[in-house]
């Protein structure tokens, strides 16, 4: 039997009462849960719910055994001792007090499946333009959050404390409420902002506020990306039917300047929330009067789609330019890299549609302790070391005064009516994997941070790091590198080594290679088209004349391109590799200074051509 992860607790009530809690449908829901369980695995609790048997001929856990029974029971316990049930005329259930234990563990399992559950409590309450009505309404929100939580601990420990209270020793406040809060309205949009086909739309809640509860820890169902989204340049909204427009939230977010509606179905929540760590969320109160870029609808029924291939992501383009990207329903895409490199994809598309150039990179504004800054950017795929080095850099405090992220993954570039060629971010928070980073890079954040499957491979934390106005404006850059993730350091490689040429530069960036760290399911050494497949690849051929492009006005205008090894790869160098390539790039830019062939760095510009 499949069980939802997934609950949604309204946040329009007050909790003050464990009758709440006691009487709730989630309670029911993880009494059957646990039985079902017991009988699948045969484990020791069988013997145990064997007491509360209806109708030992029906297959159904609600009809077969007395759930109702058992709930009446923890109401009871919840003001009785077990002795005073088991010695009571009044009460008529089994005698109990030789099942301590068991009754003990199976309290324990139930506040601990709870816990387990992702837990979000949604709450409709109309947008206010004013600040001081908005802060109230999330107050109001947060306090009912707070409430809740207290009332399931009074009502696990109480029970507990009445069947036995050898272990309420210790107490912990564990979280126990919901671990991120949504406040929700409908929009009236203007008849210019709406688009052709997408009606469902406008049947849906739009997120306005989310209030997260960290350390956030959500376990889904899949921890790695697969295969390449399909771009098809026809329309698709005029086919789109969603049913159940209840079980759907829309969240409007600005990937850079684009606005895109991620449309999400409730068991994909978890993800959902992890955009608040990750992208601008849109102002709600101009939503009304402005039509989106892009739109993502995540977890749509798989017969949806004519090719059972596409359900894990495909892209199509509506005549007015508007892109609508889809996944299905499937546990294979519930992981976040399907929420995040979707979106980013929408954003290349439309960035490629502009004649500019998207980049698949991280950006960082490098200050050193002599006062001097550069803009280095690096190029490559997942796990080919970019946020590595960078989060190594960080860490040689001798030399580094400051490291600021620009762009964590990607961003686009633009030409400048002088020539300059600059640099936009799309995202204000960095998914970034665990395994390959020094603790201290997520766990100093800890309490701001959406920890992803924290124990497994290919863990990932949605941590924040900058600001939407500081990632929108255009930044010079000074450093342009190919981030060599497979290659060893020997006589003929070298950490960093300068291009020439653009036919030079163009062959490695286009060629993309990288060894594959299991961020995805490709293994071994891998190869993608200018690093990004993220709409590059699918837009190949306009994509080769704007690299071109900007390729030479960057060689054109002073921009050091070349390679920067990193190691990242290669067994044995995924903490040394990063380090290594990071002191040599401090080395470098020291040299340079000594040399007097420093450039002047403009860490921001605002004239855009």
């Amino acid at each position: 039997m499949l069980f939802e992860r997934t609950k949604i607790i309204p946040g329009e009530v007050s909790y003050s009462n464990i009758s709440q809690i006691l009487n709730s449908k989630y309670l029911r829901e993880l009494i059957i849960e646990i039985i079902d369980d017991a009988e699948q695995s045969h484990n020791s609790f069988q013997t145990f719910f064997q007491l509360f048997l209806k109708n030992p001929e029906k297959t159904s856990i609600s009809e077969k055994y007395d759930i109702e029974q058992i709930v009446q029971l923890l109401l009871a316990l919840s003001a009785n001792t077990l002795e005073s049930l088991d010695a009571s005329t009044y009460f008529s259930f089994p005698k109990l007090v030789p099942y301590r234990h068991m009754l003990t563990m199976f309290i324990e399992n139930t506040f601990n499946l709870w816990r387990a559950k992702h837990r979000f409590m949604t709450k409709k309450d109309p947008f206010s333009d004013d600040p001081k009505t908005r802060i109230h309404k999330q107050i109001t929100l947060i306090k009912n959050n707070y409430d809740l939580k207290s009332l399931v601990l009074e009502t696990y420990r109480q029970i507990l404390i009445n069947v036995s209270d050898k272990r309420t020793k210790i107490l912990r406040q564990l979280p126990s409420g919901a671990q991120a809060n949504f406040t929700l309205d409908q929009i009236d949009f203007e008849p210019q902002a709406k688009i052709k086909n997408a009606d469902f739309l406008y049947e849906m809640y739009f997120v306005w506020s989310v209030i997260l509860e960290p350390p956030v820890i959500f376990y889904t169902r899949s921890n790695k990306r697969s295969g390449l989204f399909k771009v098809v340049d026809k329309p698709i909204l005029h086919k789109v039917n969603i049913e159940n427009p209840d079980d759907w939230l829309v969240f409007p977010i600005y990937v850079h300047t684009k606005l895109i509606y991620v449309v999400v179905y409730k068991e994909y929540f978890a993800l959902a929330a992890g955009l608040a760590n990750l992208f601008e969320f849109a102002n709600f109160g101009t939503l009304k009067f402005e039509k989106p870029d892009g739109i993502y609808i995540f977890g749509i029924d798989k017969s949806f789609f004519e090719n059972e291939k596409d359900f894990n992501g495909i892209i199509y383009r509506e005549d007015d330019g508007t892109y609508v990207a889809l996944v299905g329903n499937d546990p294979s895409i519930d992981y976040f890299g399907y929420m995040k490199k979707m979106i980013l994809t929408i954003h290349n598309l439309l960035v490629i549609d502009e004649g500019r150039l998207p980049i698949h990179g991280a950006l960082a504004e490098v200050k050193l302790k002599d006062k001097t800054s550069y803009n280095i950017m690096l190029v490559g795929d997942s796990g080919a070391g970019k946020s590595e080095t960078l989060e190594a850099l960080t860490r040689i405090k001798e030399q580094v005064s400051r490291v600021t992220i620009i762009i964590d993954d990607m961003g686009s570039l633009d030409i400048l009516e002088d020539g300059t060629v600059v640099a936009y971010g799309t995202e204000t928070g960095a998914f970034v994997r665990l395994d390959d980073l020094q603790p201290s890079y997520a766990y100093s954040t800890m309490d701001r941070s959406i920890f992803m499957n924290p124990n497994e491979t290919n863990a990932r934390v949605i941590v924040p790091y900058s600001n939407y106005d500081e990632i929108i404006k255009p930044t010079k850059i000074d450093f342009f590198f190919y981030a060599n993730n497979y290659e060893s350091l020997d006589e003929k490689h070298e950490v960093i080594e300068f291009f020439d040429d653009i036919e030079q530069a163009l062959e490695v960036f286009s060629h993309g290679a990288r060894m594959a760290k299991g961020t995805t399911s490709e293994k071994g050494l891998t190869h993608s088209y200018f690093a990004n497949p993220f709409g590059a690849v699918q837009r190949r051929e306009k994509h080769e004349k704007i690299a071109r492009k900007y390729m030479e006005a960057m060689m054109k205008s002073g921009v050091k391109v070349g390679t920067l090894r990193t190691q990242l790869g290669i067994n044995g160098f995924e903490e040394e590799g990063p380090m290594i390539a990071a002191k040599t790039l401090l080395n470098y830019l020291k040299a340079n200074k000594e040399n007097n062939v420093e450039q002047e760095i403009t860490p921001h510009l605002t004239k855009s051509k």
